[in-house]
Order: structure tokens, then sequence, then C-alpha cells
């Protein structure tokens, strides 16, 4: 477990370098396209936000929420990503739509820095975002 440090810019940089970006967002496709088609069904992106497990615990203690509840919720995220509405999200659709999230955490959190708590081995953009940093900052 460690510690780091961002503010809002450190997620824009990141965004806006477009091939480190593209890198990350597409290594992330690549293990969530579980059977390797090079598209994300439905299925396939539910599972991922299933891991998260962000609607069924609220300040850690597990909560339950209705299946129908929870299937609405995944089905509207879905539609979101797949914006071209063929059933399936490419990575053209993925890297939009994660861009959109990414400058939206980065509008919340504003130029105040704040401290983040990552698990080791924590595989996911704002990580990416905060190594991005560090490695210019080492370059300079």
């Amino acid at each position: 477990m460690g510690v780091v440090i961002m503010d809002g810019s450190t997620v824009r940089d990141f965004v806006s370098d477009e091939q480190a970006f593209n890198k990350s967002s597409d290594e992330k496709f690549a293990t969530l396209d579980l059977n390797g088609d090079g598209v994300l069904s439905r299925s396939e992106l539910r599972k991922a936000f299933e891991t998260f497990r962000l609607i069924e615990t609220h300040f850690g203690i597990d909560v339950v929420t209705p299946p129908e509840q929870l299937t609405s919720l995944y089905d509207s995220i879905f539609e979101q990503f797949d914006c071209d509405g063929n059933g399936s999200v490419d990575i053209e659709e993925f890297r939009s739509e994660m861009k959109k999230i990414m400058l939206a955490i980065a509008d919340g959190l504003g130029s105040s820095p704040i401290q983040m708590v990552m698990e080791d081995g924590d595989d996911n953009l704002l990580k990416e975002a905060v190594d991005h940093e560090a490695k210019k900052i080492g370059a300079s």
C-alpha cells in the first residue's frame, strides 16, 4: 500500500499526453476484453464494473441493491460507452469515454493536492497519471 499525491493537473497532463494515455487505456481495454475479440460486450463491461463494487458498498459496509437496479445501472453505463449504439464497445469508444471520465475527475480534484492510498499493484488510470507525472519530474 502506498500514498500518492495528485491534483487536477496531474490527471489533465496525463490525458493530454495522447501516446501515454492511449497506451494505458489500451492495456486496460485488453484486460477487460475477456474473449480477445477486440470489442467489449455488455457482459464484459459489466464484469469489470462489478469488480469495483461501487454500488454494493457504502463507506466500506455491504449494502443490498436490488438486482434490477444494478442491471439498469450497468446497462446505462454500457450505453454511455457504446457511442454508436452497435451493441459493443470498440477501443476508440473506450478511449473516448475514459478520457471524459478522467477529465471529470480532474475537474473535481481542482488545483488542491490530495493524498490517495493505492494498493500495491493497483492497475488504474489514476495511478498511471501519477506515475506519468513522476517520470516527467524525474526526467527534468
